[in-house]
């Protein structure tokens, strides 16, 4: 998984902010129960996102994300990949989530996601974004070329070459409908600058309106506050996504 349980994300609290926040079971267009946390500002949001979590789906690093976007005026729903195969109750820490991932597909976690997106859409939101991390940065990307009718994509160190679950996001340049924003990790063993490359020529040829930020020497996963080394990825990272959401919204 990209990050450890204990970890959460690297941004700060605004204390004080007022914000709601509730443990949801969502209903995917398959008739799939999943889990999901939502959270709101007490305001009315405008522009809202959908945030996918890496392979162990579900836990409190996202849950905590979608809190700190919530206190900067965004609705955020973070869901969970395996209610098809682990059901839709709370998971301890060691739940073993590698035999549910390799049972995911691209299909599945796109039901997931266009459910996410509805009820969002459905509590007033009219601008929505996907961000996702490692499994659910590609997953984000593919969101864009899912139909979904998003505002824009954002992934952070997401595969573009990679197979799992269906085509890459390579191959699905030409269906892509909305802008693109890729925060890659220049000490990626997996993640290649080669990957990289292919993802802008892919994009660019499609003639998709994109950015591929790349960091160098960090590390897959360098969005983390115990990767205090990378705290300047993460920040300008951080700055990126929200000036991504607020420019496309």
């Amino acid at each position: 998984m990209c990050f450890d349980v204990d970890s959460a994300p690297p941004v700060p609290v605004i204390a004080g902010a007022s914000v709601s926040h509730e443990d949801l079971v969502l209903t995917a267009a398959d008739g799939t129960d999943f889990a999901a946390f939502l959270a709101t500002p007490d305001a009315p949001a405008h522009a809202g996102v959908v945030i996918l979590p890496d392979v162990r789906g579900l836990y409190r690093f996202y849950e905590e994300l979608a809190l700190r976007f919530a206190e900067r005026g965004y609705a955020a729903v973070a869901l969970d990949y395996f209610g098809r195969t682990a059901g839709a109750a709370k998971r301890d820490d060691d739940f073993e989530y590698m035999p549910h991932v390799d049972q995911t597909t691209d299909e599945s976690v796109q039901a997931d996601t266009g459910a996410a997106v509805e009820h969002l859409r459905n509590l007033g939101v009219d601008s929505l974004f996907t961000v996702g991390f490692c499994f659910g940065g590609r997953a984000s990307w593919v969101a864009a070329a899912s139909g979904h009718g998003l505002a824009g994509a954002i992934g952070f160190y997401g595969s573009p070459t990679r197979e799992r679950g269906g085509p890459s996001v390579v191959a699905r340049a030409t269906q892509i409908e909305a802008p693109i924003l890729a925060l890659q990790a220049g000490d990626d063993a997996n993640i290649t600058a080669d990957d990289n490359a292919a993802f802008d020529r892919a994009l660019t040829e499609a003639g998709v309106e994109h950015e591929i930020v790349t960091y160098d020497g960090a590390p897959h996963s360098f969005f983390d506050r115990k990767q205090e080394a990378f705290a300047e990825a993460s920040d300008d990272a951080w700055r990126r996504t929200l000036a991504f959401v607020d420019s496309h919204s």
